[in-house]
């Protein structure tokens, strides 16, 4: 395993979506302290980037991994790859903006925003740009380019940051004084003005990305391509399920003002729980790539053990971080918000689940059997699913976490003993298992034993026993072959 290119990318991809992200979670307090929690305004926010999410991976239809497969296929000509890639998802989603705003006024009162159908209307325009955006990010990822990934994603983050508190505590002083000032008034909408605004900025700078579109169109390959990417489809779509399902029939399950509350509320603690996403994320935009172009590396299964088995050693160590210093980090979203924070540790372990799965996932994208992936995710989504619908109406917010937890863990488990029959892989089994459980112990000593202490005595507590953990990771990492 090339563990020294894999912590390079993941240092540079990690930078821009630790650094991105954190810069992004300090709009989560400017939104949850500046939007009353019993407004519902907040309950806005998460449930259309919910739908974002959806029909983004609709859009893209498994075209981003497709590009990695074709591109490193020997005889391949890796421009026509891209080319096709362009043009096909940004065909699909000419089509769907169009479908979109000839039935803008039905589907925004079928989605709850009859009184905004404009909202349905930005964010059709943002998730078309982000699919089309998604394929030219890929391309970079594909030729090791993170410098130039690094950089449009930053021209996205911060004019969204500074727009952002300029709406939030900039324009609410100058309405003060100027009483025909009255665009503050939109509320939350400008929230998604300003996303429209710097998403459109960072397709102008992707210009020149976009010459690759002129390379050409081949039709067979095409049909190579949307053959491999259809199970990878149906795939992302569960798999997006089970993120945001949870946000999209939550209003639904609960209808009225409370819906909206209630997810509101758990839309702002999930936030502070994305600390597993974004680790996933960096490590898939390095990781993947690697994998991809190793294939034909007779280590290739090493590869994928020692991966994951780092994995779930980080995301651990994140995870304790997370629940020990809790008592600081609960501040960083009001005070309206806070009674949701108990789902937290739930939702990091969904993710952590969530991460386990996708290094799993390699046995059957490296065989060509997507499909696999297909069945087992929508498993996992049938599981969550089922927990919301039955469980949303008597305890709200907190069937959604458990829901994630037991829909990723059942694809996670499913994945793992389908995958050791047909692509066998020598998974570092008792080290992981020493590693959950040493975490699982540290988590019941905060729980329940330092709960009753004051805040500055179990985040020093906390100090030690995340100091310890670290030590013992650190040797497992020096004794480890690599």
């Amino acid at each position: 395993m090339n563990l020294k290119s894999l912590a390079k990318d993941t240092a540079l991809y990690g930078l821009v979506s630790i650094v991105g992200r954190f810069l992004n979670y300090l709009l989560v307090p400017v939104h949850t302290y500046y939007i009353p929690a019993e407004s519902g305004g907040y309950g806005v926010v998460s449930n259309l980037y919910a739908y974002t999410a959806l029909f983004l991976a609709l859009l893209t239809f498994g075209m981003e991994t497709t590009l990695f497969r074709f591109a490193n296929k020997p005889g391949t000509d890796d421009r026509m790859v891209y080319s096709n890639a362009l043009r096909m998802v940004g065909g699909v989603g000419l089509g769907f903006l169009a479908l979109v705003f000839l039935l803008l006024t039905p589907v925004s009162g079928a989605m709850g925003y009859a009184a905004h159908p404009e909202y349905i209307g930005m964010f059709a325009l943002i998730t078309v740009q982000d699919a089309f955006q998604a394929i030219m990010f890929s391309r970079l990822r594909q030729q090791r380019r993170p410098i130039r990934f690094v950089a449009l994603k930053f021209a996205f983050i911060i004019p969204s940051i500074l727009l952002n508190l300029f709406i939030f505590l900039v324009m609410p002083k100058i309405a003060a004084l100027h009483d025909t000032f009255v665009y503050f008034n939109y509320g939350v909408g400008l929230i998604f003005v300003a996303n429209l605004v710097c998403t459109t900025l960072v397709s102008l700078l992707f210009i020149p990305e976009m010459k690759g579109i002129a390379y050409g169109f081949d039709k067979a390959l095409a049909k190579q391509m949307l053959t491999y990417s259809w199970p990878l489809l149906l795939l992302s779509l569960v798999g997006v399920l089970n993120q945001v399902a949870d946000k999209i029939l939550l209003p639904y399950l609960m209808p009225g003002e409370d819906g909206m509350v209630q997810l509101g509320i758990y839309g702002a603690c999930v936030k502070i729980a994305m600390i597993m996403s974004l680790l996933t994320q960096a490590f898939r935009y390095a990781y993947e790539p690697i994998v991809f172009a190793d294939n034909r590396d007779k280590n290739n299964p090493a590869t994928l053990a020692d991966g994951t088995k780092y994995f779930v050693i980080f995301t651990l160590l994140a995870f304790l971080a997370v629940v020990f210093y809790m008592p600081l980090l609960q501040h960083f979203i009001g005070a309206g918000y806070r009674e949701g924070i108990g789902v937290i540790p739930v939702v990091m372990m969904a993710e952590i689940f969530m991460g386990v799965y996708f290094n799993l996932s390699f046995w059957y994208k490296l065989t060509d059997q997507n499909w696999w992936g297909a069945i087992i995710s929508a498993i996992g989504v049938a599981v969550m699913i089922g927990i919301n619908v039955a469980f949303v109406p008597k305890i709200g917010y907190w069937a959604c976490a458990w829901g994630g937890f037991a829909g990723y863990g059942t694809s996670m488990l499913v994945s793992y003993f389908l995958g050791q029959k047909k692509y066998p892989i020598p998974y570092d089994l008792k080290a992981i298992g020493k590693f959950v459980l040493l975490a699982g112990a540290m988590f019941a000593v905060c729980r329940y034993c330092l709960h009753a202490l004051p805040d500055w005595v179990q985040m020093s507590a906390g100090t030690v026993l995340l100091a310890l953990y670290g030590l013992l990771a650190w040797k497992e990492i020096k004794s480890s072959k690599i």
